[in-house]
């Protein structure tokens, strides 16, 4: 099984000529100029041929016509009457098509889905999510659904045909979070506390803002009120809530940048199914925010995929990519799989899920096959026998292998058992490709004895291997155990 990229997967965005190409000197008010200029005849013959071109290709266009003119609508004659055809044109102006897979589609992570209702005996419904690379090396994260059968059979559904980016709303935020990213700024001084300490722990952007107007109306005793102010406003950016459609297919949702942060591409979620002391579950995942220029880590909850929260994580252990949360709390803390230092793998524990401080490493890059650099693919799966965590390993000519560690059950900073060669790397049909040499996994799923593990080809498109989970804890080689640090 394998899926490849579909260059039609397209959404609708905002387009402002003269901006188009990082430039900040906009040419709206020269396009609105000329849209007004054309005779209601050209105005009806053209959005005519744009309607029927593009209205297949989406939900409502129409609709996303409306919402584009609004952008631009300051620019018009407030005495302007507009017909409804020259209204619709001039929204059709500002907008264009982003194909989602022009690139690639690539990282993909697999969790079991929400419903597992009229399956087949001995099946199991998926949900995989994976990295879309577009025009500009941009990412977003889309969605697939598929079966495992009882054979350990893996099938891909059908999806549905109009993607869609789900309607952004206001988050919560968390008070720790917003301290620990101060710290991080070495500015969580004293007019911070005078925000963020009258407030909750949860707090709405409503409610800071009206902190914030107080802190900003004693600003000739804070001299740093609009500075704190603005670093305020700019950690409350990267929480925002996003809702889909409960009636679209799940492959039809797709997660795109929101935030500045994000503004270059959302990368590598790592989902897994969490199941708290209560036994309530719901899905984790942290992805990569990407703007161009630096990166960081943010968090992804979803109970149904239909609603996501997302919201900042901070701290030095999830200071570069690869953070993956494990699915339960051990001695009743959050864990995380963290690769801090770019090149080992380490595990974090936190009392919150959006604050990771230290790290430990429990293993250094030592094999041929993995000399560059070690990460994760993914959150660990837990059995009998301990943790297993599937991992990344970097060798010469920049060769990445799926390698295989097994971590004490009670104490995950310790590693006790090792699979001493890799566990896939790229057949001599998966070495071509955006990213040569490359095998990638942003999460596995076990089912009964068989690990799945969808994997990346090249950074180009997605394969699906499966073994024996007992062969493959029966290959490993034990680690005599050594001191550790205890949780």
């Amino acid at each position: 099984m394998h899926l490849t990229p579909d260059s039609s997967r397209v959404i609708t965005l905002l387009f402002v000529a003269g901006q188009e190409l990082g430039g900040v000197e906009s040419r709206a008010s020269s396009v609105v100029d000329r849209i007004m200029a054309l005779s209601e005849a050209d105005v009806r013959r053209r959005l005519k041929e744009v309607l029927y071109r593009f209205g297949r290709r989406h939900r409502d266009i129409v609709a996303v016509f409306g919402q584009h003119a609004e952008r631009v609508g300051a620019r018009l004659d407030p005495s302007a009457n507009l017909s409804e055809e020259r209204w619709l044109l001039l929204g059709a102006a500002f907008t264009h098509e982003f194909s989602l897979e022009a690139a690639s589609v690539c990282n993909p992570s697999m969790v079991a889905h929400p419903d597992q209702s009229d399956l087949p005996d001995g099946a199991m419904r998926f949900v995989m999510s994976f990295r879309g690379i577009g025009e500009g090396h941009r990412s977003s994260i889309g969605f697939r659904t598929g079966t495992v059968n009882r054979k350990g059979a893996v099938t891909i559904d059908e999806r549905g045909s109009l993607p869609e980016i789900g309607a952004v709303r206001d988050g919560l935020f968390n008070r720790d979070v917003f301290h620990a990213r101060l710290r991080a700024l070495d500015r969580d001084g004293e007019s911070a506390g005078y925000v963020l300490d009258h407030l909750a722990v949860m707090f709405t952007g409503e409610e800071l803002e009206l902190r914030l107007a107080v802190l900003l109306s004693e600003r000739d005793t804070r001299s740093d009120a609009a500075d704190v102010a603005r670093l305020l406003r700019a950690i409350a950016s990267c929480s925002y809530a996003v809702h889909f459609d409960a009636a679209s297919d799940i492959s039809e949702r797709v997660l795109w940048p929101t935030m500045g942060a994000e503004s270059r591409g959302m990368e590598d979620a790592r989902f897994v199914r969490f199941t708290d002391t209560d036994g309530s579950s719901t899905y984790l995942a942290t992805y990569t925010a990407y703007d161009g220029d630096a990166i960081s880590q943010q968090l992804l909850q979803t109970d149904d995929f239909v609603d996501f929260v997302v919201s900042p994580v901070v701290g030095a252990a999830s200071a570069n990519k690869g953070l993956a949360f494990f699915p339960r709390k051990i001695a009743g803390r959050y864990a995380a799989l963290s690769r801090y230092d770019r090149e080992t793998n380490a595990v974090s524990h936190s009392d919150t899920l959006g604050h990771w401080g230290h790290a430990m490493t429990y293993q250094l890059p030592s094999r041929d096959w993995e000399v560059i650099q070690l990460g994760n693919c993914g959150s660990p799966i837990e059995t009998p026998d301990g943790w297993l965590v599937l991992t990344h390993g970097v060798g010469p000519m920049r060769t990445y292998g799926i390698g295989a560690v097994l971590l004490d059950l009670d104490n995950p900073n310790m590693m006790v058992a090792s699979l001493e060669d890799p566990l896939l790397t790229a057949a001599p049909d998966e070495q071509d490709g955006y990213v040569p040499n490359v095998v990638y996994s942003c999460g596995a799923i076990l089912h009964g004895d068989l690990l799945v593990i969808p994997y990346g080809v090249a950074d180009s498109r997605i394969n699906v291997a499966t073994v024996s989970l007992a062969a493959l804890l029966g290959a490993m080689k034990r680690i005599e155990p050594t001191a550790a640090e205890h949780i």
